[in-house]
């Protein structure tokens, strides 16, 4: 198992590594958000940019991001733009996606990029992103429903392929054996067919169990609320914290 190191944080290594979204709209709202964030010691810190207010504009973006880079190091920083199909905020064209990825990871402020599976271009992306020494979160969000494990299993092995360093997918339960579906196919390919870190999750509070069992089932990070949640579900990152150090004394 390839362990994804980031100065002393590392993801596949022992207790799940606790990210915490910042979701400020503008620059002033960020800065106040990491000191709460801070607070909460997380191992990395995830920007989700399609919340800041003109995120359309490159220089806008490039700004926010090296005041957040600052306020920030060392704790690592994910780059995220989640895509309205996806579950974020607006909708841009696929030639701007690919444009606002690359210009970010050409900043060299960022550790980790968010890279949706489904979106164009993505070995473009991928291969921007190695050049430049950014590790790859390859992304699938499903907000209707939980496909069955075969399906779930594919999708992270397909990311593997693509050249994800950390394969994600999020699903959505409408029942709770929905839950045991992803716990299952998380375990399989964990076991079976991955050879580097994934993440794994079932969201709203139905799926909220499979935040905390990642240890058990080979998810190698967990998401946690800070000042604001960036998905149905998360719990709040401090006591996220305490409950997976409480599993691993067990």
């Amino acid at each position: 198992m390839k362990i994804v190191s980031i100065r002393d944080i590392h993801i596949g290594e022992g207790v799940p590594k606790i990210i915490i979204p910042l979701m400020g709209k503008n620059v002033e709202q960020l800065l106040e958000e990491i000191k709460t964030i801070k607070q909460a010691a997380p191992d990395i810190v995830e920007w989700r940019a399609d919340v800041l207010k003109g995120i359309e504009n490159l220089e806008i973006v490039k700004e926010a991001l090296s005041t957040i880079r600052d306020a920030l190091f060392p704790i690592p920083l994910l780059f995220t733009f989640r895509s309205h199909r996806e579950g974020g905020n607006k909708i841009i064209e696929d030639t701007y996606y690919k444009e606002l990825l690359e210009n970010v990871i050409g900043t060299k402020a960022i550790d980790l990029v968010d890279v949706e599976l489904f979106s164009a271009n993505v070995s473009e992306i991928v291969e921007t992103a190695s050049a430049h020494g950014v590790y790859v979160v390859m992304s699938n969000h499903d907000f209707e429903k939980t496909p069955v494990k075969e399906e779930i299993v594919w999708r992270l092995r397909r990311m593997q392929e693509l050249g994800a360093h950390i394969p994600k997918i999020a699903v959505m339960p409408k029942i709770p054996t929905d839950v045991l579906i992803l716990l299952d196919a998380t375990y399989t390919m964990s076991n079976l067919y991955a050879d580097r870190p994934i993440i794994t999750m079932s969201m709203a509070a139905t799926g909220a169990i499979s935040r905390i069992t990642g240890q058990v089932f080979g998810s190698a990070a967990t998401f946690g609320s800070g000042v604001e949640a960036s998905a149905p579900g998360q719990i709040p990152a401090e006591e996220l914290r305490k409950t997976l150090n409480l599993l691993r004394t067990i």
